[in-house]
């Protein structure tokens, strides 16, 4: 299913907006569903999102824990049974696999990790081979390569 495709449910339609201020007998004139005075009444009234009336915040009452790392890099992982969809001889690089759809963009690099078997001989470029991963691949008469 993509966005453009998406319609209606059958015999369900669009609800047409509320029309705020268009006279007593719409139901919505005068104060337009507002009521009377008050935070609400008022134009650009309100409180922001998350506030509790003065009460200490959700946000605020939970701990806080760890810390994010802003140098960590972000891996884009291909397992070796992924790898079996390429022909012998392939050299496989990172643009190679992110054309076959093997992975949906290059982060930081590409890590190929070890789950799966493999059972055609490749050349293999990424940026990093768990030992596992490294020994399937050279076993099967390929090779690896670190860039």
């Amino acid at each position: 299913m993509k966005l453009h495709n998406l319609r209606p449910a059958e015999g369900g339609g669009v609800k047409a907006k509320k029309r705020l201020g268009r006279g007593i007998g719409s139901g919505t004139g005068k104060t337009s569903g507002r009521g009377h005075k008050g935070q609400n009444a008022r134009s650009g009234g309100g409180v922001r999102p998350g506030f509790e009336g003065g009460q200490m915040p959700l946000f605020r009452r939970l701990p806080k824990r760890g810390f994010t790392n802003i140098f960590a890099k972000k891996f884009a992982v291909v397992n070796v049974k992924d790898l079996n969809n390429f022909e012998e001889g392939t050299e496989v690089t990172p643009e190679l696999l992110l054309e076959k759809g093997c992975i949906s963009k290059l982060e930081d690099g590409v890590r190929i990790l070890g789950q799966g078997e493999i059972s055609v001989k490749l050349t293999v470029k990424a940026s990093h081979f768990s030992k596992s991963a490294a020994e399937k691949i050279e076993a099967a008469g390929g090779r690896i390569e670190v860039i």
